[in-house]
């Protein structure tokens, strides 16, 4: 393999959108928003004949989906020789994960692919498991509908009108010259299925909360439905309960009745007055929702949709949540919240208070309370 080198280092955030660009994005996706969708172009039934089928990925138990370009390496050793290139959404067989050198960096792992060892980092763990299609929706107080999550490391999607609305699709779209897809693990909400002449069944695909209005189509298999009964609350019996955040450890442990029965690396805010997770003694959980698309201010310059299992414990916004855009648990990361890998998210959003029905809401998988009723939670520097 061969390609240009690239520099590795802890703080390379190659998928963020510059503040430059995400000024100028926002303010289009402003201007969007105030046309009834679709307007612009009048495409209000696309074309799915034209969406490829699910890529053909590698045959392995364990995958990693490249989340940025990365340098392949002979050894687990930052300094070791360079043996190629992996490009960002490349999927590779995932063979171990080992503790190597990086000498400067929180996170010290390698992933060992068949063509050689890859920063941990930039390396996101995905299974290609494509589901059976559903064409029975759940009825629900919004209407019919159910929460799927993409089960294949990634698949292109068809936005039902052709103009972006996000950001982060604008970017992709208008500066990438690349077309809208989903990656392993962010859920949507499906409100149509769609079955073609060929047979193929379709999902048409939004988000609940925090849309900023854009509407895809997405192959059926691609997307397994979360059922009510996977997401039972754990524990429901017992009242004292207690999440302990450490920002200097990058963990996260949780308590019952003073007993520790959780534990798990996590990714806090980057150092900064915009960036860093507040610590306090006193936080509690007062939203929790099964998926929420999240917009840096303008400053931050950061959109990202589809986030599942979070769990919000600070009035700005700072929550625990899945996280598909980095493998870097053990080192400060985000832009104040507490990454998660989505198991670990989704067993604090199951075992916290308050507990949320997934369908039967009158706000599907969403939940916000007052005063003392969600779960403590202190963040802590020691």
């Amino acid at each position: 393999m061969s390609g240009k080198l690239l520099p590795q280092s802890d703080d390379l955030f190659r998928r963020e959108i510059s503040r430059r660009d995400f000024l100028k994005l926002s303010a289009a996706a402003a201007g969007a928003v105030m046309l009834p969708a679709g307007l612009s172009s009048g495409l209000v039934r696309p074309d799915l004949a034209g969406l490829p089928r699910l890529a053909d990925f590698p045959e392995a138990e364990f995958l990693a989906r490249v989340t940025s370009d990365s340098n392949v390496r002979a050894r687990p050793d930052i300094n070791s020789e360079i043996v190629g290139v992996v490009r960002e959404d490349d999927v590779v067989p995932w063979l171990r994960e080992v503790s190597g050198e990086f000498p400067q960096a929180a996170v010290r792992r390698w992933v060992e692919t068949p063509v050689g060892w890859v920063w941990s980092p930039f390396m996101q763990p995905v299974k290609n498991q494509p589901a059976q299609p559903v064409t029975e929706l759940v009825p629900t107080a919004v209407g019919p509908g159910m929460w799927v999550q993409v089960c294949v490391p990634w698949v292109q999607v068809e936005l039902e009108f052709a103009q972006p609305i996000a950001p982060w699709l604008q970017y992709r779209m208008q500066e990438e010259f690349k077309p809208p897809y989903l990656v392993y693990e962010q859920i949507f909400w499906v409100d149509q299925t769609r079955t073609e002449s060929d047979g193929r069944v379709f999902y048409r695909l939004s988000e609940l909360y925090g849309s900023p209005g854009d509407v895809f189509w997405g192959p059926a298999e691609a997307f397994r439905k979360i059922e009510a009964d996977e997401v039972p609350p754990i524990s429901p019996e017992i009242e004292d309960k207690l999440v302990v955040v450490n920002l200097h450890r990058q963990t996260v442990q949780a308590f019952e009745e003073g007993r520790e029965v959780f534990f798990a690396r996590c990714s806090t805010g980057l150092d900064g007055e915009e960036t860093a997770t507040p610590p306090g003694l006193w936080h509690r959980i007062w939203r929790k929702a099964v998926s929420i698309h999240m917009g840096g201010n303008t400053a931050q310059g950061y959109d990202t949709p589809g986030i599942g299992w979070t769990t919000l414990f600070t009035s700005d916004g700072v929550a625990f949540h899945a996280t598909f855009w980095h493998n870097s648990y053990g080192a400060k990361r985000s832009h104040g919240c507490v990454n998660l890998r989505p198991e670990d998210a989704k067993w604090i959003w199951r075992w916290t208070t308050p507990h949320v029905s997934v369908y039967d809401n009158a706000t599907p998988g969403d939940q916000t309370v007052q005063g003392f009723v969600g779960t403590q939670i202190q963040v802590v520097e020691y």
